[in-house]
């Protein structure tokens, strides 16, 4: 590396305080801008991070601070126009999820940033969280055989009282996408799919998405979704055998929960990305009889140092968010270094393709 990229970010709001404290403390980004439309916001985030400037207009930013690498953090619905400035500029740009309503959108800013000759990289932060990465591990190792099902679960409390998506006064933008406050969340549940599950698309998708708590406010508070893939995940010189896939978002269980279970010929591996654990359960020394209770004193025993790490975790605020900046870490370093980032075009477009097969799936007649 000669130099740190030149970073800017378009957007104060809360998202914002995820990307800046990387962007203060790493030796890959300089901090050269912060834009918000509130010059208020945008002045005190420059001040608390270090941004040598903050601006009220995109434009003029990009002009005058000529980034490298562009965060746009802002609504979903302002991401096309805004990312379209910055690869204009001549900027790499880096947009949180959902990049865009739909995948046409996405495949046309996708080409855009290749004309560029930029990269335009999605935020797919859980792929990077320790939990993740270690189910990720097994899978590679082998130790529960190809993967046939992958099983995601969320269930987070959106139309609680004091959820930022329930507040009928100040609207939350992402109700306006097609899927509403649900779209945030099918963008995660699909990237992980589809890394998971080690397959770049799926041909049946049948889905169910309901409206349980009624109203206006919310078009889907709900979501059941079952995926089928025939790809040859095995290579060319095997037979093509169906991964199946689970998707499934609830609003009125208890606990919080963001549960991925993978299941291959050989095992299978649980963990949570709410309440990390890893929970491997594949065929142990001492033969049929003695593995069910090898795996049960091998997984309690890892279940309960898990707690004590989760409660380290706690104490140093080591978050659900803690992905994201392995993923700045190493997109920052692919660009600065001419290497391809951990997040291709291939990956974004992918998910945001399964993401329209789902809603379109599941959306109301």
């Amino acid at each position: 590396m000669t130099r740190p990229l030149r970073a800017a970010v378009i957007g104060a709001g809360a998202i914002s305080l995820q990307h800046l404290p990387f962007l203060q403390r790493s030796e890959w980004a300089d901090l050269v801008g912060i834009c918000d439309l509130s010059p208020v916001s945008a002045e005190i985030a420059a001040r608390k991070f270090g941004a040598a400037g903050h601006y009220t207009d995109v434009a003029a930013m990009l002009e005058q601070a000529s980034p490298d690498i562009v965060h746009v953090l802002t609504p979903p619905q302002s991401h096309g126009p805004l990312v379209s400035m910055a690869l204009s500029a001549g900027a790499h740009v880096i947009c949180e999820k959902p990049m865009s309503p739909t995948a046409e959108e996405a495949e046309k800013l996708l080409a855009e940033a290749n004309a560029a000759g930029r990269h335009l990289i999605e935020n797919h932060n859980y792929r990077f969280n320790d939990e993740v990465i270690a189910l990720q591990q097994v899978i590679a190792d082998g130790r529960i055989g190809p993967v046939r099902e992958v099983d995601i679960r969320m269930s987070l409390p959106i139309r609680d009282e004091g959820s930022r998506f329930a507040d009928a006064n100040v609207v939350n933008a992402i109700h306006s996408m097609p899927a509403g406050v649900l779209h945030d969340f099918i963008t995660h549940l699909s990237y992980l799919m589809l890394d998971l599950a080690g397959v770049r698309h799926f041909e049946r998708v049948m889905a169910a998405m309901s409206n349980h708590g009624g109203g206006d406010l919310f078009t889907y508070d709900d979501l059941d979704a079952v995926l089928i893939s025939h790809e040859d995940v095995d290579g060319p010189e095997t037979d093509s055998v169906p991964v199946h896939g689970r998707m499934r978002f609830s609003c009125r269980t208890s606990p919080d929960l963001f549960s991925i279970v993978v299941r291959g010929e050989d095992g299978q591996a649980a963990t949570d990305i709410f309440h990390p654990f890893l929970d491997v359960v594949v065929a142990r020394p001492g033969g049929e009889q003695l593995t069910p209770i090898v795996n049960h004193i091998v997984n309690g025993t890892s279940l309960a140092r898990s707690g004590f790490r989760n409660f380290g975790r706690k104490l140093l605020q080591h978050t659900p968010y803690h992905g994201l900046e392995r993923f700045l870490d190493q997109t920052y370093a692919a660009i600065a270094t001419d290497r391809t980032p951990p997040v291709s075009a291939a990956d974004v477009l992918d998910a945001a393709r399964l993401v329209d097969q789902i809603v379109t799936a599941g959306g109301r007649s």
